[in-house]
């Protein structure tokens, strides 16, 4: 885990990326916005009343001093940012309404993202996965030909790393969906510098069982082949026939994937967060997320019972996806 972070900061330096915390108040959010700061990778914009945080850290015998403090009550251009909002939402709030909602911290915090005086957002450290997502979707939106953004884990275990998909937000994807997250999965692989192998899972391999689920997953490796012929990717697969490769040279000899899969495209939520979490209890491996992906800029969502080091972490993966 150390050699995937340290190769994430290593891209890091030099480059000042700005991360909001919509939480700022939040005591493991001030720890960790105190350790990004003195390391000066990253610079961490805390959003909430300067002389309640400062209050905080004295408490907490934390150093603020290389951390940005912002207060929506008296941010300077909050004129200009409720002028955006409005634009950016085309009617369905009016200025009124958009200087009530940019006082939530998560609208506040997003804005900064969009206007560029911030590189990326992390919450939902206090706050639920939609009140940090619903912000995110409505003003920085997906990327052009992404409809949905879709979560992702990065499993790693010694040496190993996997990226698992989607096992966060859709529940239910059809095949357009599907492609997407595909292709999306596939560049965040480059990201963590895995050479991205794509494979559609499902519980039949090639055929060898028919229904309408299949169906869904087979149109979904056409689809995203018409979109990125480059990629490597291939299916339906079941999991062995993708990752063992004494399994897909019986299953699928043909393939473009020859069980020398990293990157696993689930059928459905339901299937994606099982097979996180068996790989991870059971297998031993570390999993790093959720990431949000298909955003035109990258916001990632916390759990709630997420630690300082947790924290930490999600804000350098954030900042390593806005270079």
């Amino acid at each position: 885990m150390s050699n995937l972070y340290d190769m994430l900061k290593g891209r890091l330096k030099g480059k000042s990326r700005r991360i909001v915390f919509p939480e700022g108040s939040d005591e493991r959010i001030l720890r960790a916005a105190s350790k990004l700061g003195d390391e000066g990778l990253v610079q961490p914009v805390l959003v909430g009343l300067r002389d309640k945080l400062e209050q905080q850290a004295k408490e907490l015998n934390v150093s603020l001093t290389n951390v940005e403090i912002v207060d929506p009550n008296k941010y300077e251009a909050f004129d200009e940012m409720v002028a955006s909002f409005v634009e950016r939402r085309k009617g369905k709030a009016t200025e009124e309404a958009a200087r009530k909602m940019l006082l939530d911290e998560n609208y506040f915090g997003t804005m900064l993202v969009y206007m560029n005086k911030a590189d990326g957002l992390v919450s939902g450290a206090v706050h639920s996965t939609a009140e940090t997502v619903r912000p995110a979707l409505q003003i920085i939106k997906t990327k052009e030909g992404i409809k949905k953004t879709s979560g992702v884990f990065i499993m790693v275990r010694d040496e190993e790393k996997y990226v698992f998909a989607d096992c966060a937000i859709n529940i239910s994807p059809n095949s357009q969906d599907l492609a997407e997250i595909a292709l999306a999965s596939a560049d965040t692989a480059s990201l963590f510098n895995i050479d991205p192998r794509v494979a559609m899972l499902s519980f039949s391999t090639k055929g060898s069982a028919k229904s309408e689920e299949t169906d869904k997953v087979i149109e979904a490796v056409k689809i995203a082949k018409e979109q990125r012929p480059e990629l490597t990717l291939d299916g339906e697969f079941q999991f062995d026939a993708a990752f063992v490769p004494s399994v897909a040279e019986k299953k699928a000899p043909d393939a473009d994937i020859k069980g020398d899969a990293n990157v696993f495209v689930f059928p459905g939520l339901e299937a994606g967060n099982i097979g996180y979490k068996i790989a991870q209890r059971l297998g031993n491996f570390d999993a790093v997320g959720p990431i949000l992906q298909g955003l035109n800029k990258p916001v990632n969502d916390l759990s709630r019972g997420c630690n300082t080091d947790d924290v930490y972490k999600l804000a350098i993966i954030t900042a390593a996806q806005s270079v």
